[in-house]
């Protein structure tokens, strides 16, 4: 069902057994309404908040279709508190139609955690529908039920933008005093001439450590090294084929392998990609075929 013409709207529905009936009864009237709903079920309170918010985030961004939560147990409380880790979700208990009208005024709210405990199905109904059918930043209770003054305005039309940052900067000075990071600060990356579109960072020697990045749709011919060696991917993802063994691993940003000495492999880069490599000895690259066979 599309919204005043916007994105047609999709409802990832879930609740703890104590919101299980409640949800049921909303998701009903959403079905009802023809609006699509995926219910997930009945979980913990944690698992489905989770599940909802995980949700909720990934699909932010779609052009589309409008995804939006709805989120059930005993008090409305737990379910919002963990949808809410995740970025780009902002999840309200609501009790009223006061405070649904507000939670999407004000706050953009789109997901919606309820109260099995305290809220009857007619209720939850009223309150789901207030939801809804309300825009952000249109009149509601804390506005006097007046449109909002232009400062007030100005405020909102910047809030989103703002609120989606939060975290970030303490997030990207977390990972910069990683001990890996701080290893490789200031030092330069040299181009592995051997490989294109690959270069690499020598971070400690004996035992040798390096941070090495290459180039999205970049290939490295299968090869061998004298030495076996691990690596950790820390962004992007690769595809990985150990060709004496026959095997073949997709590994993305946290991913662990190993690849023992004299094993000939071939590496794929399905996107821009680094990762932490360490071996023992000194750096030798034996290839197998030429690039050009890859």
């Amino acid at each position: 069902m599309a919204q005043n013409g916007k994105r047609p709207l999709k409802i990832i529905a879930g609740a703890d057994p104590l919101g299980s009936t409640l949800k049921d009864a909303l998701v009903s009237h959403l079905k009802a309404l023809q609006i699509d709903v995926e219910d997930i079920g009945t979980n913990k309170y944690y698992s489905v908040g989770e599940e909802v918010g995980r949700r909720v985030s990934s699909e932010a961004e779609s052009t589309t279709t409008e995804t939006r939560g709805l989120v059930a147990c005993g008090t409305g409380v737990g379910v919002a508190i963990f949808a809410n880790k995740f970025p780009g979700v902002y999840s309200a208990t609501c009790t009223t139609t006061d405070d649904a009208l507000n939670s999407r005024s004000i706050n953009n709210c789109n997901v919606l955690a309820v109260s099995g405990a305290s809220t009857s199905p007619d209720l939850g109904i009223k309150i789901l529908e207030t939801w809804l059918n309300t825009p952000f930043k249109s009149p509601c209770p804390a506005s006097g039920n007046n449109p909002w003054s232009s400062d007030l305005q100005s405020f909102l039309d910047e809030s989103v933008g703002e609120m989606s940052q939060i975290g970030s900067e303490k997030k990207e000075q977390e990972l910069g005093t990683c001990s890996i990071c701080c290893l490789a600060k200031n030092r330069e990356f040299a181009e592995i001439d051997i490989m294109p579109g690959g270069m690499m960072k020598i971070v400690r020697e004996s035992p040798t450590s390096a941070i090495v990045k290459f180039k999205g749709g970049s290939i490295e011919p299968a090869h061998h090294h004298t030495f076996g060696h691990d690596v950790v991917v820390m962004k992007g993802s690769k595809r990985v084929w150990n060709l004496s063994k026959k095997e073949k691993c997709s590994l993305g940003v946290g991913d662990y392998l190993f690849t023992p000495a004299g094993d000939v492999h071939r590496v794929e880069y399905l996107e821009d990609t680094e990762f932490f490599i360490k071996w023992d000895g000194h750096w030798d690259i034996f290839l197998d075929e030429d690039l050009g066979s890859c």
